[in-house]
């Protein structure tokens, strides 16, 4: 998706390709414009600081929507291997929306489950925008009740605008889906780290949310509900997304500042869409350190951190 330009990262994009055709040029004409070029590249060094150090909570947000930026399924070619993919709820249906399945990371086996967008229109149709139906929570719960059962520790990948708000969604139990989850989440015997990749989105994230460790990208959000809605909500007017945007705090910033999430992880200049493997490479860091930490505590001391850690979530100033 290197042709997805948003409009404030444009003047990088510019100068980024007018230094790749300087380079072209020189490689056939045969010219030394080397002089030129580190003087571009010192320039669009800068101005790629500039622009990507003061971004606004909804550039943010346009950001983690990239359609250029890594999905689960990258992630899991990037960072694992031994990838067995396994369908169904047994209960209704397979959800294409989650993806799941057991893995190797460094060398030990995993159970990694993430919601999965589409690249084009035809992909996010089967995917359902990434959208999960009930049926892909609940295949969600069986593939982590099936790591605690084999005691392989937990990884989710988020990335939904939310749980799908379909008549069908709701007639088979959407919310009580969700809610399982928090609840059996809460209770799995073993360790559980998730990493909000991309979007966020109210509790179709928060469905896979509940973790000892809640990793969280450097330009991704995380919200009850995304701006456009809350604009649609508070002033009748989706074009107030902007502001609302601002006023949620859905960045990993303002969320670190609240311990809604335990770490940020930082991305590449100018995000994960720009260098894929280079932001698998320094989210595996993360990964091995927290799961080696994890791996090392009894279960009981496990389950009284992790209730520890969402009973003290939500304090006033003041309390």
């Amino acid at each position: 998706m290197a042709s997805f330009v948003l409009d404030f990262e444009r003047s990088v994009v510019e100068l980024e390709e007018k230094i790749q055709e300087l380079k072209q040029f020189g490689a056939q004409e045969k010219v030394d414009f080397s002089d030129e070029i580190k003087k571009l590249e010192k320039k669009a060094a800068k101005l790629r600081k500039e622009v990507y150090s003061r971004l606004t909570p909804w550039q943010r947000t346009q950001l983690a929507r990239h359609p250029g930026r890594p999905y689960t399924l990258d992630y899991i070619r990037c960072l694992m291997a031994d990838f067995v993919e396994l369908a169904g709820d047994r209960l209704f249906a397979e959800d294409h929306a989650i993806v799941g399945g057991l893995a190797r990371f460094d060398g030990q086996s995993v159970v990694v489950i993430g919601h999965q967008k589409g690249r084009d229109t035809k992909e996010n149709l089967f995917r359902n925008f990434a959208m999960p139906h009930p049926e892909g929570y609940r295949k969600a719960l069986r593939l982590m009740k099936l790591g605690e059962k084999f005691d392989k520790p937990i990884i989710n990948f988020i990335d939904t605008p939310g749980a799908y708000p379909g008549i069908g969604a709701e007639e088979r139990g959407q919310a009580e889906a969700i809610a399982r989850n928090l609840r059996e989440m809460s209770e799995l015997k073993g360790p559980i780290v998730s990493i909000i990749s991309g979007e966020g989105g109210s509790g179709g994230a928060l469905a896979l949310g509940v973790a000892d460790v809640l990793l969280m990208l450097e330009y991704a959000i995380y919200s009850v509900i995304s701006p456009e809605g809350c604009a649609a909500i508070l002033w009748k007017d989706r074009a107030k997304a902007p502001e609302a945007a601002q006023a949620l705090g859905l960045t990993a910033q303002a969320l670190k500042g609240l311990d809604l999430i335990d770490e940020i992880v930082p991305e590449p200049t100018g995000g994960a869409h720009r260098d894929p493997a280079g932001a698998a490479n320094i989210l595996r860091g993360y990964l091995a350190k927290h799961l080696k930490a994890l791996q090392k505590m009894e279960v009981s001391k496990l389950l009284a951190q992790r209730y520890e850690k969402f009973r003290n979530m939500g304090k006033l100033k003041g309390d």
